[in-house]
């Protein structure tokens, strides 16, 4: 008689692939003046919090949009193939800067009308560095916020089987680097153009590229459009892209506290100029309240620990001291 093996239930999913970073051990907080016990604002903080500081967002996507053009002229000054090798890792860091601003145009923190948040943020930012520029990660991404580690979590195993061990880290992000894991990412927008339902997304990433490609050209550079565009973002990027978000979520799990869903770290000046610029950091402050700017996070990160949601031991000192735990895996965790 054969027997049919029965699918796991979410739950057990979660029960057996994260957690294995999270501290059950926190005490209970029982809210504050500032925070509800959940940690989220009470509504006069909060409303002092979600003002969204226009202007200065203004001047970061003018910076964030002029960055990779001066580092190219800058290459292109100095006519050395060095100075193109040293150029991929900066490009990479400056693509990231624009994914994180798309990231904030997602939640509709970056300008607070809503048709200049979308064109620049979703359309121009979220397009060019090999993306559609369509609302298809916002979607995505409320379902993070709405349920981490749940069942419509869009990058659960990304987040999953933390701890590792330091060679499985090392495959992950060797995979990264060679472009393995981008390959990954853009595939579909090659066969999306042989799947009808996909041909409108993958013409739309395909015309981001080509407006990309032409401005190369028009400078008289195109073949640096593959060396300081298309490089940088497959491997790069995709790098400190991916220490970024283990640093975020790596081996935490599905609960109501959210202490116990996305770690924080100790901010650094090198860490924001590298992997977490425009206080992206601040990830736990961000899960608690997703619809607080970017800018204001630093404030609501420090109410967090002063009112004892976040207790001192329940902080990370460094990306790195959290690295090093999250490669701290046995062999059959792998």
């Amino acid at each position: 008689m054969s027997v049919t093996a029965v699918a796991p239930t979410h739950d057990e999913l979660v029960a057996q692939m994260t957690g294995g970073m999270a501290r059950p051990d926190l005490p209970v907080f029982e809210g504050s003046e500032r925070l509800r016990p959940d940690g989220r604002p009470m509504p006069a903080f909060r409303a002092q919090l979600r003002r969204i500081p226009n202007f200065i967002n203004a001047i970061e996507v003018l910076a964030t949009l002029a960055a990779p053009v001066a580092v190219i002229a800058a290459v292109v000054a100095i006519g050395h193939p060095l100075a193109v090798v040293a150029a991929v890792p900066v490009i990479g860091t400056l693509q990231l800067r624009w994914f994180i601003l798309h990231h904030e145009a997602a939640h509709r923190l970056l300008f607070s009308n809503r048709w200049l948040n979308d064109r620049i943020g979703i359309n121009l930012l979220g397009w060019l560095p090999l993306g559609t520029g369509s609302h298809f990660y916002r979607r995505g991404h409320a379902n993070h916020h709405r349920d981490e580690f749940g069942p419509k979590e869009p990058d659960f195993l990304l987040y999953s089987f933390y701890p590792i061990p330091a060679r499985s880290l090392g495959r992950k992000l060797m995979r990264d680097l060679v472009g393995v894991s981008a390959w990954r990412i853009t595939k579909p927008r090659f066969t999306g153009l042989v799947k009808l339902k996909h041909v409108p997304l993958s013409l739309r990433f395909f015309a981001g590229q080509a407006i990309v490609f032409g401005l190369f050209w028009l400078a008289g550079q195109p073949w640096l459009y593959l060396l300081l565009w298309v490089l940088p973002w497959f491997t790069w990027y995709q790098l400190i892209n991916r220490l970024r978000a283990i640093a975020e979520h790596g081996g935490m799990t599905r609960t109501d506290d959210r202490r116990n869903t996305t770690h924080h770290i100790r901010q650094s000046w090198l860490a924001r100029v590298l992997f977490v610029p425009y206080h992206v950091g601040y990830h736990l402050a961000h899960h608690v309240d997703s619809g607080v700017p970017a800018r204001n996070l630093k404030r609501l990160q420090r109410a967090l620990e002063e009112d004892g949601y976040l207790p001192p031991e329940a902080a990370w000192p460094t990306y790195r001291s959290l690295w090093r735990a999250l490669a701290a895996g046995s062999a059959t965790a792998a």
